[in-house]
């Protein structure tokens, strides 16, 4: 696809290409095959302590690629599950996984049962890699879906052995992070990697068009659906942001920090795949929660850039050990996920030295479009332009581009959008045009510079911590409660997490809040449960009966 230069992008500084050429990668793994070779001995990830060399990362999903295709008789094109937090397990899966040709399923590991059991079921995957602090709500849905093969791997698999063996000790007996599961046909994946390493792996032939990820985001009818991402897309994301913030990288001497899980597309995609694309290091945060070990990382390692949210930029400016910490390699800092506060930003900057760069995505977009230019000094409460390659505009509800300053829809065109949602036509068409513009969903303007702002959402989602939450999920869970008669979910100002759920029911006897919650808990996974519960008579509707949330925010 050729794109017109608008004069608007002007805005962009000269080492910023217009364009990007995707042709030159037929698939992913073509992608990486630079840094498999050129950095072989340089260290590719950390985590816990211990490192993965490019050569180690590609002998091992090589190895892991192998057992799929030798053992298990995985197929171009099957589907594979990955549920697990950000371990050096995450890399050799997922690269093992796309070598071979299958479809690459990511899962929240913090997924209740029933979502669990939708996203297995619908993806129709046949393989999944969880980690076993999950086997128990694995277990509970298995048989439920078409899963042949279950790999397992502790938390500390990956780590040299006398440090696996401390680390799956404290985590199974100390702090008991593993309940009980009986997954009698389980495989290990340290067992996986030891036979694939012997034997013969053949790799099909990909193209460009083949599928990479379903990526799952929220659906308005209650249940998540998978945006169909092909190698294509994923290459282009990668190939865009390189071109739009590459000029301000040090390419392979980066040393990145990326506390965002893996199974979300941002980090996924921009964090791992862009530094991997470099030959840059990445710090993987499995618990970036846990702030005290996350500072005590960030104090044993060089880094010159962090990826993030809002939400914990937040967490990490209030964190008295991490104002001590040296950040004289510190250059800058890309958030994603959700709306940066600019006075967390100022706050941030102040401390750390390094400015935020905003960047603005969709799922359905591999994820990234737009974002500030890499010449920022500070923040700018602006989406940005345009990445390489990629067209934004403005239109109004018959679908009419608007001019400047004028307040509509944002669509989206370029490589980097998705194919479509899996086994979901109808709602593919009702976001994708014939020629290729994708509905945002997010009403926003463009100024006289060709910079994009987000004025609202035009979608009922909630953005709790850069994470999609549909207000129908909430209230068919909700109303699964005996004594709750309708409900409505709408999403109110956080100072952290930039939203929060908040649930307005009408009840047909005596319920508590903490009943509501503990009864959500059951069903959702914790960002999407109501923080906020109204108790109310009856709740606004249209003459047809639908609940009008507008009214309720």
């Amino acid at each position: 696809m050729t794109f017109e230069k608008k004069p608007w992008l002007n805005t962009y500084p000269d080492d910023v290409p217009e364009n990007v050429n995707i042709d030159r990668f037929p698939n992913i793994n073509a992608l990486f095959e630079r840094s498999f070779t050129e950095f072989a001995d340089k260290t590719a990830f950390i985590n816990m302590g211990h490192s993965l060399t490019y050569r180690e990362l590609n002998e091992k999903s090589d190895a892991f690629a192998a057992y799929l295709q030798s053992t298990l008789g995985a197929k171009k094109g099957d589907r594979i599950a990955l549920m697990m937090p950000n371990l050096l397990q995450y890399p050799i899966t997922i690269l093992g996984a796309l070598k071979a040709g299958l479809v690459v399923v990511n899962v929240n590991p913090l997924y209740t049962p029933r979502e669990l059991e939708h996203q297995l079921r619908d993806s129709g995957a046949t393989i999944i890699v969880a980690v076993t602090n999950f086997g128990d709500n694995l277990q509970k849905v298995v048989a439920k879906t078409s899963i042949k093969h279950v790999i397992l791997t502790s938390i500390g698999d990956a780590l040299a052995p006398h440090k696996r063996t401390l680390v799956n000790f404290v985590v199974k007996y100390v702090k008991k992070m593993v309940p009980k599961y009986h997954l009698p046909s389980a495989i290990s994946l340290r067992r996986v990697l030891t036979e694939g390493k012997k034997l013969d792996f053949n790799p099909p032939s990909i193209t460009s068009d083949d599928l990479a990820y379903l990526q799952y985001t929220g659906g308005t009818t209650g249940l998540a659906k998978g945006a169909m991402l092909t190698h294509r897309n994923i290459i282009a994301n990668v190939l865009q942001v390189f071109g739009h913030f590459g000029p301000r990288t040090a390419q392979e001497q980066e040393h990145a920090v990326t506390p965002l899980p893996l199974y979300h597309i941002f980090a996924n995609s921009v964090s791992m795949m862009l530094m991997m694309y470099m030959g840059g290091t990445n710090l993987l945060i499995t618990n970036p929660r846990d702030l005290d070990s996350f500072v005590n990382d960030l104090s044993k390692y060089p880094f010159t850039m962090v990826f993030g949210l809002n939400t914990l930029f937040a967490a990490l400016n209030n964190h008295a050990k991490f104002k001590q910490l040296d950040f004289s390699h510190a250059e800058f800092t890309i958030a994603g996920g959700m709306a940066t506060q600019k006075h967390v930003a100022d706050e941030w900057q102040k401390i750390t030295g390094m400015p935020i760069i905003e960047g603005y995505g969709l799922t359905e977009c591999s994820p990234v479009v737009a974002g500030g230019i890499h010449t920022q000094q500070c923040f700018v409460p602006a989406v940005g332009v345009p990445l390489p390659s990629t067209e934004l505009r403005i239109v109004d509800e018959q679908g009419n581009e608007l001019g400047i300053n004028q307040v509509g829809e944002i669509q989206i065109r370029g490589d980097q959008v998705m194919k479509g949602y899996w086994k979901q036509e109808a709602e593919t068409h009702a976001v994708l045009t014939d020629d290729g513009w994708l509905y945002s969903g997010d009403i926003g303007r463009m100024d006289e510079r060709g910079v994009f702002f987000i004025e609202d959402r035009k979608k009922d989602m909630i953005l709790v911590s850069g994470f999609n939450v549909f207000p129908t999920e909430i209230e068919e869970v909700a109303t699964l409660h005996a004594k709750i008669v309708e409900a409505a979910a709408i999403g109110v100002p956080d100072d952290v997490a930039g939203e929060r759920v908040k649930l307005v029911v009408v009840t047909n006897g005596q319920v508590t809040v903490e009943e509501i919650k503990k009864h959500c808990r059951q069903h959702l996974t914790g960002y999407k449960i109501p923080k906020v519960i109204e108790y109310r008579d009856s709740l606004p509707k249209t003459n047809v009966g639908k609940i009008l949330r507008r009214e309720l925010r």
